[in-house]
């Protein structure tokens, strides 16, 4: 069983590592847990909403997955099925099919920028620096983003390897528009979001730049000519992310969300199993990472962050015990606060979940 006064003394070590704030959800054996810290705003008082909004960047995948595994049950099309038919006006290699792109190993080029294990950095879309923040009410099409990465070399081979790329998930979304004949965010309520009365996530609309309230803000910092400048970038049109990170959404509906999927009530249990299957590099399955934790058990995950806000969602297989959370903070070109990121979220995931193997 999670430690209360260790969550709670964990949440305050998040916030003095440099993060704005953080609002924390765990539902285990003992009931369900909820703590923030922290504050909404830079140089603020007030805590960040216990149900506060935030974009979830990354997790946007593991909703998207659902949505195309869900396709795949209803037999509009297989899961080892090739793309390049269903859109055929893109030119993908023919050897690509839906498996490797939620499980990314298609080797399309990730429109964001790829980092290559040498060192070598190929250059993607702008979503970093001053140009990012002066540019972040752009529209930019899936269509778009998708024929940037194609324009590029791939990463790969189809199947030949693991690397993740946003790419991927803006082809699945364009994958569900073309067999259903609607938007992914219509899709997206009538599969997902409505049967599970999930009333505060949604997928943006072209132009919708606003998190509704209540929510923290999210912050970016950029240095030129030696002067730091912080902005608030909460507001912004995340279609420069697309399916890759775009959907908005909160920690109690992320929470009903994965105990729901993991306790099969969105996917038929074969195509849960494949989904839960992870693949030997990464140990990424379809839509999920599936990891190992402190105590020998295993937990269904996904994390995201999204230009100052962030969210983490993981689960025991059973949905017996989850853990959401989300953050808002300064995020930078650097990436200054990955390391405390990252270990905040190993104490988390220690704290919640290390004695669940001994149960």
């Amino acid at each position: 069983m999670s430690n209360r006064s260790e969550l709670r003394e964990i949440v305050q070590e998040i916030v003095d590592s440099g993060f704005t704030g953080v609002q924390l959800r765990v539902n285990d054996a003992d009931g369900e847990w909820v703590g923030t810290a922290g504050a909404s705003e830079l140089g603020g008082g007030e805590r960040p909403s216990a149900d506060g909004r935030v974009r979830i960047g990354s997790n946007t995948k593991t909703f998207t997955a659902t949505v195309l595994l869900q396709l795949v049950a209803d037999g509009l099309i297989d899961l080892d099925g090739h793309i390049a038919p269903v859109l055929p006006e893109f030119g993908f290699d023919p050897r690509i099919t839906v498996r490797m792109l939620l499980q990314h190993t298609s080797g399309l080029f990730n429109f964001t920028g790829e980092y290559y294990e040498n060192g070598t950095v190929v250059p993607g879309m702008p979503w970093q620096g001053k140009e990012w923040v002066e540019g972040r009410f752009a529209e930019h099409s899936p269509e778009e983003l998708v024929r940037f990465s194609l324009a590029r070399p791939a990463r790969f081979e189809p199947g030949a390897d693991w690397s993740y790329a946003n790419t991927n998930y803006v082809v699945a979304r364009l994958l569900i528009e073309k067999l259903t004949g609607r938007p992914l965010a219509e899709e997206m309520r009538r599969r997902v979001l409505e049967p599970l009365g999930l009333t505060d996530t949604f997928v943006p609309g072209a132009g919708q730049v606003d998190v509704p309230e209540p929510h923290a803000h999210a912050y970016y910092r950029y240095e030129e000519d030696g002067t730091e400048t912080v902005v608030d970038v909460t507001r912004q049109n995340p279609s420069w992310i697309s399916t890759g990170g775009d959907m908005i959404s909160t920690t109690r509906d992320l929470h009903t969300f994965i105990r729901a999927l993991v306790t099969g009530r969105l996917l038929p249990a074969p195509l849960l199993a494949e989904m839960c299957t992870p693949e030997s590099k990464a140990g990424y399955g379809l839509g999920v990472f599936v990891q190992e934790t402190p105590g020998g058990g295993t937990v269904i995950t996904h994390n995201g962050g999204a230009a100052g806000h962030g969210a983490l969602m993981y689960s025991t297989p059973d949905g017996r015990t989850t853990l959401t959370a989300a953050l808002n903070y300064v995020d930078d070109a650097g990436l200054s606060l990955a390391v405390p990121f990252q270990e905040a979220t190993q104490k988390l995931v220690k704290a919640v979940f290390a004695t669940e193997s001994a149960r």
